[in-house]
Order: structure tokens, then sequence, then C-alpha cells
């Protein structure tokens, strides 16, 4: 059976829109795979509910080998604590290949606001209440909790803006519909280096190799602040083990 697989191009699922972080190690991982399998690898973005739309579809799909699915922790480990019904098991329906990444977050903001730092950012909330909106890849993504933890810690009032995906919301941040993101580092960090973001922190326990000179938010002022993200690639449960 390993020796036949695959017989037909493979498709990654990906549970957010394109441009994001999850979609961009999706990209990555298959040109890899379609040179090391002799087969296309196409990625087919499936936003929606936090993830749980790709995550459902990549469940339900034929367990050859012929779909993967680019899983994130928040489809993995965060949905099934938030929402009341899954629509598939993170345990049950899948069978884990390997980790690809682990991402800090990195809190960013338009140039035009008028907080520079994560000491700003506080006192302007606090001074206006429910005015500084965030931006995130969906509900009860890693992006988004990285906010509600800021909020909790921080002990103030921002509004949570979801999008379906990474992309789209850092589009609106670019264009200043939205204030600040507690983005992925991997699709925040070229706005940065741009100009055409500001970064305040980043959300691990130690600062950033690639931003050594961004603090992060614990030492910025929020003690006891520390937020990561994970991606993996999984396929259906079911699946023969030589395929995988």
């Amino acid at each position: 059976l390993a020796q036949a697989y695959p017989t037909k191009p493979v498709t990654i699922i990906v549970p957010f829109a394109a441009g994001g972080t999850t979609d961009i190690l999706a990209r990555i991982i298959g040109q890899a795979l379609t040179a090391e399998l002799g087969q296309s690898v196409v990625v087919d973005n499936r936003a929606g509910a936090g993830g749980n739309i790709g995550g459902q579809a990549a469940a339900k799909a034929a367990p050859d080998g012929h779909t993967l699915f680019m899983g994130t922790v928040g489809t993995h480990a965060i949905n099934a604590s938030l929402y009341k019904k899954m629509p598939f098991d993170p345990v049950k329906d899948f069978a884990p290949l390997t980790r690809v990444a682990n991402v800090p977050n990195l809190l960013v903001a338009n140039p035009a606001q008028p907080y520079k730092s994560v000491k700003d950012l506080i006192a302007y909330a606090k001074a206006n209440p429910g005015k500084v909106n965030f931006g995130s890849s969906g509900n009860g993504s890693s992006i988004h909790l990285s906010g509600e933890l800021f909020k909790s810690l921080a002990k103030v009032d921002m509004q949570h803006v979801p999008y379906k995906g990474s992309a789209p919301a850092v589009t609106d941040l670019l264009g200043n519909q939205i204030g600040i993101m507690f983005d992925n580092m991997p699709s925040a960090i070229q706005h940065v280096r741009s100009g055409k973001l500001v970064p305040l922190a980043v959300t691990t326990a130690k600062r950033s190799p690639e931003l050594p000179n961004v603090p992060t938010i614990a030492e910025a002022g929020v003690p006891g602040y520390e937020a990561t993200s994970w991606f993996g690639m999984f396929a259906p449960a079911g699946t023969p083990a030589p395929v995988l």
C-alpha cells in the first residue's frame, strides 16, 4: 500500500484564509511534499468557525493519505473547551503526523494609533474603555485568546473583531480599520520590517531572536503573561500505518 501511495494529487486542508501563518506553513510543506512524493500537493482553504469548518472537512475525508490537515493549537486544543458542540473529535478523528512549528504571537499596532508601547496601549485602553479594537483569525484562535489574556491580566476593556483568517484581519489592520492585533509572527513580521506595523511586544516568555529589540509583554508591564502558537500536520483517523 505504501509503495502505491500516492496515486493522485494530495490535498492539505487549511482551516483559515490564505495568507496567514497556517496557510504559509502548509504551502511550504506542500512544496517539499510535491518533490518527495512525485505528486502535486494542493492547499484547500476552508475558513470559518475558528478552524472547525476545515477540521470537519478533514475529519470526514477518505482515510487514504490523499487528504491531510494543517491543524493548530486552536483546532486541536482550544476549540474543544470553547464550543458546546464540536463537529469533530480532535483526538479520535485524526492521526497525528508531525509538529510543524511553534511560533510566538506578535502584538502589533497600526502606526496611526496613539500608542507606541505596551504601557501606552494600557494607558489608552483604560482612558478609552472599549475603543481599542483587536482583530483575530477567528473565535478561539491563539490570536484571539492572546488578546483575551492581555485584557484579563492588564485589566483593560478592548473589543474583539473576529475574521476568517489572519490575512484579512491584517489587511484591516494595515488600513487602520482595527488598531492592534496579536498576530502569529510569520504573517506579521514582513509588515514590521517594512515599517507598516509597529511591534509593541512578543507574547512568549522570552524575546524572539527574529526581533531581539522587541520586549515580551511580561517585560513591558504585564507580569505573568505568556502565550504561544503551535501547528501540526494530521491525517484522518484510520489512514493505514504504512501511508502515515
